[in-house]
């Protein structure tokens, strides 16, 4: 039994895009395109030098084409977007902050957030602190002395 080439075509089309789904980003969906072409050509009865430069045209043309894309929507969050833009905001503990207990709340503008020390130090109810980065959706704080503190 002889395995005509379109079969071989179509299995590495779906071989690739099966591989997408385990990917981050658009990389190997654009061989399997490539790959679906070439099978289409072989279908037609195109000679294999034809698939093959089919296969690596369009799979070079999809891939230069969406890596353009890509990177216009994917640049790097300016500072100050999404949950970055508390850091160095002050805000007033709530609940003691303690790296044992596991607790500690924070009021920070008209929000309360889970927060942990930076320094895993005890901050007690009252005190006044300042973000220092996010940790999933717990704030990280360091206490600020009373004379600095600007508000929350």
């Amino acid at each position: 039994m002889v395995i005509k080439i379109w079969w071989i075509w179509m299995a590495l089309a779906a071989a690739f895009v099966v591989g997408e789904m385990f990917t981050a980003g658009f990389f190997l969906l654009w061989f399997g395109a490539g790959a679906a072409a070439a099978g289409v050509l072989a279908l037609l009865n195109v000679s294999f030098p034809w698939q093959l430069a089919a296969f690596v045209l369009v799979s070079g043309i999809l891939l230069a084409v969406s890596r353009r894309f890509a990177e216009r929507f994917s640049r790097q969050q300016p500072p100050g977007i999404g949950a970055d833009r508390f850091i160095g905001l002050r805000g007033l503990v709530l609940e003691e902050i303690d790296s044992v207990k596991n607790s500690g709340r924070v009021r920070l503008q008209k929000e309360e957030w889970r927060a942990d020390s930076e320094t895993e130090e005890t901050i007690p109810v009252g005190a006044r602190v300042e973000v220092v980065r996010m940790d999933g959706t717990h704030l990280v704080v360091k206490r600020v002395p009373e004379e600095n503190s600007k508000g929350d």
